[in-house]
């Protein structure tokens, strides 16, 4: 009787003391670093939880889309189908050139963010057409320019590809390229700046910068030529294709690589291909300028 009664005494300091220390114990700091920390161990709702918090703390910019990102994932992971897609279409809101990573998403979440652009992105581009329209009936040039180019990186967004090319988007894109080639001729050049002797960085890189659609106040190019040759054979498994081109300053294919899963027979038929495409160049300021374009190609499997 004694010697339970010592075990007792004993086990109810041991439960005390893990009490006081579970007390103790911090809360996990909120961070997006945590948040997807707690999302890889499968602790949805904890995540969840912590990403909500998070993004009413967080302006509008990169951090905060990387927020509703993982708050995206989360929600499909616990079912909320629905909600995730308005998470999804408020991102394209903000950013209708928004793509996230390939390796950050599953393929689900990533065709949910390709359905958002096509079906959010026109509205959106006329939306900016009208501002920027506005701005240039105000003489604000600056301001026009901006806007127009806006309107013409969505346009020339892979996943729009198809409707841009058709009224009345096609007309759409013929309309804003027009305004902003008006409006860049119509903003007042800078004063020169004192002539100054070029640093040594500047004497040993002298390589042109390559634009992309994140440059928003560069015109891109526009396609003049671009066959696409035909799959050899049968398409057995269906799958999308990137390829990303350089185009140079007189709107032909510098170089031209291929990314994603690679399919060595037809890799070969489009690069040998790309060699003969032709585009008006990306400007900028009116100016040619080189531009990385990335083109997506879908193969639909063959049915007979």
């Amino acid at each position: 009787m004694k010697a339970l009664k010592t075990w007792l005494v004993a086990a109810a300091a041991l439960l005390a003391a893990v009490t006081v220390a579970s007390a103790q114990a911090p809360a996990p700091v909120s961070s997006l670093a945590t948040a997807r920390t707690l999302y890889a161990s499968a602790e949805y709702g904890g995540a969840l939880d912590m990403l909500n918090g998070l993004v009413t703390e967080t302006p509008a910019g990169p951090e905060r889309q990387a927020i509703e990102l993982y708050r995206a994932l989360c929600l499909v992971a616990v079912g909320n189908n629905a909600e995730a897609v308005k998470v999804i279409d408020a991102m394209i809101v903000q950013d209708p050139l928004y793509r996230p990573a390939a390796d950050d998403v599953p393929p689900r979440l990533r065709s949910a963010f390709t359905d958002a652009r096509k079906r959010l992105v026109p509205g959106l581009v006329q939306q900016r057409y009208v501002a920027a329209k506005a701005s240039f009936d105000k003489k604000d040039y600056a301001a026009a320019a901006k806007g127009f180019s806006q309107v013409l990186a969505g346009l020339n967004d892979p996943d729009l590809e198809s409707a841009s090319s058709q009224p009345p988007l096609s007309d759409l894109k013929m309309l804003a390229t027009g305004f902003n080639d008006l409006a860049a001729k119509a903003i007042a050049p800078p004063p020169p700046p004192a002539p100054a002797a070029p640093s040594a960085e500047a004497m040993v890189d002298r390589t042109p910068r390559i634009y992309s659609p994140s440059d928003t106040e560069v015109v891109p190019p526009v396609t003049v030529r671009q066959e696409v040759p035909q799959y050899p054979g049968r398409v057995l498994v269906g799958g999308s294709l990137m390829m990303d081109v350089i185009i140079d300053v007189d709107g032909s294919v510098e170089s031209a690589t291929m990314g994603g899963q690679p399919n060595p027979a037809y890799d070969r038929l489009l690069l040998q291909a790309a060699k003969t495409w032709q585009y008006r160049p990306a400007t900028l300021n009116g100016r040619p300028v080189k531009y990385r374009k990335r083109i997506q190609l879908t193969l639909v499997p063959t049915t007979r």
